[in-house]
């Protein structure tokens, strides 16, 4: 085989991950997504700022967490599991039923019932996941998951499993290997918190072994109605329109709010409604089309970029010729029933030019 096929994360950064000759990879050839110069975000951030887009909807499952679950479900058949279970809002279902698939062994995810977006619904059972969808909300399916896993029936592949971390770091690698350096400032949406941990957790080995200078500081944007960090209490129901952060209580707060911390970074919020903007706006704008969780991180620029310069210190602060990296987590198709997807409707005419002309206003 060819050195310069890619067959996934841990093929690429072995070196750097807690696998050995005795872990069977796992892998669906992850990762390696691209990290898209955005000339128009970085005109509105103004200045000589380059903003860049790390598009993580381009994951073989549609997004950000085939990282963590090539590590998650390798290590697990190391042990020799036959079964992994999730709770899940979404990705982490399709993740896991996926990468189960892949390893011939069976998967279980938790669902909130009514509260997943159809596109992440279809891929759990697709994949061949059992699904269970309980009448409570993320919170309440994990501490199930958590008691379900406890005598060990079930490997837990969420991200209280170490090794999910491990496997999301290595976006901060690609992000460095790209651009040379590692960015100034790093925007990313916040749920689970899991990414901001991961990403953070990469941009410190990096520059421990001299592969980058200096570290980013780490911005993290919650939906407003989905904010425990922000607002620094656990929220019993969370609500948000941006499905795959709707958690209250986030399984790595801690390394969030470390992140937050040791980078200078910042957590804040943004509202439903700049959200759905957000991501019609990357769109329209830039070809890239995103579920509205992912959106989070545009929106919050948006918003900073909006706001006064006193308002805004992480950004009056940074360099004149800023490098910024937004990461958007999943792909737009997962969701097609979020408000900027759902009901549109092709203009019609009939099978002839003159129709058509008369239709597009062009006679």
């Amino acid at each position: 085989m060819s050195n310069r096929h890619d067959r996934g994360v841990i093929s690429r950064y072995r070196s750097y991950l807690p696998v050995s000759d005795a872990t069977p990879v796992v892998s669906l050839n992850e990762g390696s997504t691209p990290l898209i110069y955005s000339a128009k975000l970085s005109s509105l951030v103004g200045r000589e700022a380059e903003v860049y887009v790390k598009y993580e909807g381009l994951n073989p499952t549609g997004s950000f967490k085939d990282r963590g679950m090539t590590m998650a479900i390798s290590k697990a058949v190391e042990r020799g599991a036959k079964a992994v279970i999730c709770a899940s809002t979404g990705n982490t279902s399709a993740a896991a039923a996926a990468y189960a698939a892949r390893a011939n062994i069976a998967c279980v995810v938790l669902l909130p019932a009514g509260k997943i977006a159809a596109g992440k619904l279809l891929q759990a059972f697709i994949y061949g996941a059992k699904v269970v969808a309980i009448e409570g909300n993320f919170d309440e399916a994990l501490r199930l998951v958590r008691e379900l896993g406890a005598d060990g029936r079930f490997e837990i592949v969420n991200s209280i499993n170490p090794f999910r971390i491990e496997g999301q770091k290595t976006a901060s690698f690609e992000i460095i290997d790209e651009l040379d350096e590692a960015p100034d400032l790093h925007i990313l949406p916040v749920g689970n918190a899991g990414n901001i941990t991961a990403y953070w957790k990469g941009y410190r080995e990096y520059r421990e072994i001299g592969k980058a200078g200096t570290l980013p500081k780490m911005l993290g944007f919650q939906a407003a109605g989905s904010a425990p960090i922000f607002w620094g209490h656990v929220v019993e129901k969370p609500e948000t329109i941006a499905t795959a952060i709707r958690i209250g209580n986030p399984a790595s707060w801690e390394g969030a709010t470390t992140a937050i911390k040791e980078s200078g970074g910042g957590i804040d919020v943004v509202t439903d409604e700049e959200i759905l903007q957000a991501q019609r706006w990357l769109a329209a704008e830039e070809g890239i089309f995103v579920e509205p969780a992912s959106a989070a991180s545009v929106a919050g620029l948006m918003k900073y970029v909006s706001q006064s310069e006193e308002a805004t210190p992480l950004l009056k602060n940074l360099p004149l010729a800023a490098k910024i990296v937004l990461t958007v987590t999943g792909n737009g198709l997962k969701d097609p029933e979020a408000p900027t997807v759902h009901g549109f409707k092709a203009l019609e005419a009939a099978a002839d030019i003159q129709s058509v002309a008369r239709v597009l206003g062009v006679n």
